[in-house]
């Protein structure tokens, strides 16, 4: 690939989305699934606030997708104010009884921002001239759009394209650049042309058949233009970068010597990788043709001289002969990973920058490999090396390793916060190891060892076949164009559900493969907290009540820290049905349950419920009671959580959003330090000995006299400072049980 970034804010457009779609209100249903659109625009209208909608946009459907159950699928682009608005594309998903069944968007909240620049279009152009590194050749009009490519920072921009020759003098450039309307800064650019540096040697894929056509019969003339994949083209441009692409013609249909000193050789190898990239995508995927349209592709070839470089332009394929004109770069995989450019952008668009821009390199990585594979050659096995036979570094080395992508020297193999900032060439990393480790598995391979990221399990591959379906559907129904490395794992574990069923090998494969190289979230398939608790309190098991008051609260753990109630007015109610068709238990305000003393000096406590109390100083969740010491846990204002102890536990008050909606709290302390969590988010940090244990022997009261108001579903007490993964796997189970955020 060939990009200019700014920076990890910079935005990037694709040439396919740079005119405007018809508006939304008159926009015609898109042809062969006019019901499936008309469904979800009906639900798009209804669920508007998932999407982050205003009242100042309209949404223009594009593809529409019809899955056999039944089920649906539409993209639509976004309008505000009438601008296009980058970054804003979503895609509903309806349910085979048409149904709303959820949305994606890379929005993360609703666009507020004025749509006035204040940089005119003119002074626009004149820093988009400044930005382009070459000879220019025209300097286009500029278009005013709203660039969300960074959710968080949405902002009014001008996109400016410049058109001319990169400073080699032979590569071809159409440089998009974004400047902000507002301060006149450049905030990012990308170039049309996608290509890749590097080498090649000789023939790659030694001998093959290939698909010809005869285009003379006196005299006889063979031309490699291939009927069976819609007339893919190979021309030469003979070492020239502009004029005439002659295509390659023959009299005898034999082509090439396996040497450079054949000009046809070179002709061979594009023709072949074009012919298997048609087949890889139509055969596996039924996509016909790159673009979606059954088309063929023209292979440019011996373009320029001693030109080190290969690139997609969006329509075409192009060739260099590499160094002293003896290394043409017309390898399997580098044909593969160009054209592959061109599926992502008709499917799903991916944004050249930021974590999306990692993902578009490894989409075509990835696909660039699969089709390696695909085609079964004997010299140019597939391999999960991308550009190994083109000899970049001249080191015998490939370009990436996507079993262990560190080996480079450049790229990342585990996610971290800051990924987004790096060359997407090296960020692509974290999806290469990612899908290695889904289709082969972690450690020893065939292919290379493959390590783990910190403490995560080992993973057990699903193989190839599985792997690129799942790649692709998520691909083509799922992402967006900002698309996240959280938002990919999101995706591809709805893709691998949508294919092989939720909770399925290939499923939780997919959950242990993202955890592999860093990308955690909510195992989908929890089926249960970590083994090892001291109480396990939960409305769904256990509960011994008349006329819905419970007396008795029976504890799930195997130690016998029940609760209980014998006082008929103390008593709280179970109610059934309450949170994801789930029981909880209630407190009114004056009822409480003694709990079999715990007096742990470490500990870990789940807490899955919410305070109904609409104003309060304090509602009590955890308590002494009698003589015991002042020890507590709360809900306190209607934001914050409380825990005190009076043997030196460290106080801490922590803010932590709205507690009268069901969440999941967890408190944990090791000896040294309190940590508080709400659905999975640490908030706060309070370091401190205690000088023994923290004594509690009361549920939803403190000393009998404060009372809690409030549902319970569920309350685990570990006594340890669980670890990380501990705590993440309980709180993951918390969350798929009772439909946490």
């Amino acid at each position: 690939m060939r990009r200019t970034l700014a920076g990890a804010a910079g935005a990037v457009l694709l040439a396919a989305l740079l005119t405007p779609l018809p508006a939304a209100a008159s926009a015609a249903a898109p042809t062969g699934a006019p019901s499936l659109a008309a469904t979800a625009a009906a639900a798009l209208a209804q669920h508007r606030d998932v999407i982050h909608g205003t009242d100042a946009e309209t949404y223009t459907a594009g593809r529409v997708i019809a899955d056999t159950s039944g089920a649906g699928h539409v993209r639509y682009q976004r309008s505000y104010h009438g601008l296009r608005v980058y970054g804003g594309d979503l895609v509903v998903h309806t349910a085979p009884n048409g149904a709303f069944a959820g949305a994606a968007t890379g929005l993360t909240a609703p666009l507020t921002l004025g749509v006035l620049p204040k940089v005119t279009a003119a002074a626009a152009q004149t820093a988009a001239a400044k930005a382009f590194e070459g000879r220019i050749t025209s300097v286009g009009g500029s278009e005013l759009f709203v660039d969300a490519s960074t959710p968080a920072a949405p902002r009014l921009a001008w996109e400016t394209v410049v058109r001319g020759w990169a400073p080699d003098g032979q590569t071809p450039s159409v440089l998009h650049v974004l400047t902000d309307a507002l301060t006149g800064t450049v905030r990012g650019s990308f170039d049309e042309v996608e290509s890749v540096l590097g080498t090649g040697y000789s023939q790659y894929s030694g001998t093959v058949s290939i698909d010809t056509t005869q285009t003379s019969v006196s005299p006889v003339v063979y031309s490699l233009i291939d009927p069976s994949h819609g007339n893919n083209k190979v021309c030469s441009m003979s070492n020239l970068t502009g004029g005439t692409c002659a295509v390659m013609t023959d009299a005898d249909n034999i082509w090439g010597n396996g040497a450079t000193s054949s000009p046809q050789t070179a002709g061979v190898d594009a023709h072949f990788g074009a012919a298997k990239t048609y087949d890889y995508f139509k055969n596996v995927h039924s996509r016909c043709g790159i673009l979606g349209a059954c088309a063929g592709v023209t292979s440019r070839v011996h373009y320029g001289s001693n030109y080190v470089n290969a690139f997609w332009d969006g329509t075409q394929m192009t060739y260099g002969d590499g160094s002293s004109n003896l290394r043409p770069l017309t390898a399997l995989d580098v044909a593969g990973h160009e054209m592959s450019h061109g599926v992502t952008e008709a499917l799903a668009g991916l944004v050249y920058s930021g974590e999306s821009g990692g993902l578009n390199e490894a989409t075509s990585d990835i696909f660039g490999n699969m089709v390696e594979f695909y085609a079964g050659v004997a010299a140019d096995p597939g391999d999960y090396l991308v550009g190994e036979k083109i000899d970049i570094f001249g080191t015998g080395a490939p370009l990436r390793y996507m079993y262990n992508p560190p080996l480079d020297g450049s790229s990342y193999g585990c996610w971290f916060s800051g990924i987004g900032s790096a060359d997407p060439h090296y960020s692509s990393g974290v999806a290469n190891h990612f899908y290695f480790d889904l289709a082969e598995g972690t450690g020893a391979t065939a292919y290379g060892t493959s390590p783990i990221c910190g403490s995560a399990a080992a993973v057990t591959g699903i193989g190839r076949a599985k792997a690129e379906k799942i790649w692709y559907r998520a691909l083509d129904v799922y992402f967006v164009t900002s698309e996240t490395y959280a938002q990919a794992r999101t995706h591809t574990l709805a893709a691998a559900a949508d294919l092989y069923g939720a909770c399925s090998t290939e499923h939780k494969a997919v959950h242990l493969a993202w955890a592999a190289v860093n990308v955690v979230g909510t195992d989908p398939c929890a089926t249960g907290p970590v083994a090892g608790s001291l109480v396990w309190l939960r409305a769904d098991a256990g509960v011994t009540s008349s006329a819905g008051k419970v007396s008795n609260w029976a504890d799930q753990s195997g130690t016998a820290h029940h609760a209980s109630m014998t006082v008929a007015a103390r008593q709280p109610t179970v109610v059934s049905g309450v949170v994801n068709g789930k029981p909880v238990i209630r407190f009114g305000g004056s009822q409480s349950l003694a709990l079999t003393a715990i007096n742990p000096s470490a500990f870990t406590i789940f807490v899955v419920g919410k305070n109904t109390k609409t104003t309060e100083s304090f509602s009590m969740i955890l308590g002494p009671g009698g003589d015991s010491a002042n020890n507590q846990l709360r809900w306190e204002n209607g934001t914050q959580a409380l825990v005190y102890g009076s043997n030196g536990l460290p106080t801490a008050t922590t803010t932590i959003g709205n507690t009268r909606v069901f969440h999941d709290l967890v408190i944990r302390y090791d000896g040294a330090t309190l940590k508080v969590y709400r659905d999975g988010t640490l908030y706060s940090t309070t370091s401190g000995s205690a000088s023994g244990g923290w004594a509690i022997n009361q549920i939803g009261a403190y000393y009998s006299s404060y009372f809690m108001q409030g549902d319970l579903a569920e309350l685990l007490v570990y006594s340890s400072a669980l670890t990380d993964a501990a705590r993440v796997s309980t709180q993951n189970y918390l969350k798929s049980k009772y439909a946490l955020p």
